[in-house]
């Protein structure tokens, strides 16, 4: 898997195709809003279940039915094809 950091212009075309996720400080972002915290525990779990698969894992923030994500790559210093992998297959989930 490729771990350099995204050019300006993949970034921009990024943000052009991956719904629903804003690109800022180096980070993948979107937030999610479910009617209680049953729910966005279940989403929650669903999502550790594939960044656990793909090795690569999110940045996160739970209160009650709320739920806010981050994807970076650390090592790299900011946005790589893997943070892109982990936003479409969260995506994928609803």
């Amino acid at each position: 898997m490729n771990k350099e950091v995204l050019s300006p212009i993949q970034l921009k075309e990024l943000s052009e195709t991956l719904d629903g996720w804003e690109i800022k400080e180096n980070r993948l972002k979107k937030n999610w809003k479910f009617s209680n915290f049953i729910e966005a525990f279940g989403f929650m779990t669903k999502v550790a279940l594939i960044s656990e698969k793909q090795g690569h894992h999110p940045e996160w923030r739970n209160v009650y039915g709320s739920v806010n994500i981050e994807l970076t790559t650390h090592d790299s210093g900011g946005i790589t094809e893997l943070d892109v992998i982990l936003a479409k297959s969260i995506n994928d989930l609803n």
